[in-house]
């Protein structure tokens, strides 16, 4: 299973969100340290989730990066995040 697909499965199941999209962005960091050959290491991800409504940005963040500890700990390298509640839209 690729990267993206794992990432996708784990936050749909912790917030169930209206919308999600996770872009591998590995490409545009070829060469960089951190980055490792193959790619699947650097990605953005745009969610829309209700359970996101009336928190603080950063704890909207740090309720992503709980769901994707794991990964955090092992291939993600870098973590670029969009986290808006439906009203935000």
């Amino acid at each position: 299973m690729r990267a993206v697909e794992k990432i996708e499965i784990k936050l749909r199941d912790a917030f169930s969100p209206t919308y999600l999209e996770v872009n591998d962005q590995s490409h545009m960091h070829a060469g960089h340290a951190g980055a490792p050959e193959g790619g699947e290491s650097h990605f953005n991800v745009v969610i829309v989730s209700a359970s996101f409504e009336g928190m603080s940005r950063v704890a909207r963040q740090r309720m992503i990066h709980q769901a994707l500890k794991e990964d955090l700990a092992s291939y993600i390298h870098a973590l670029s995040l969009d986290v808006k509640s439906p009203a935000e839209i």
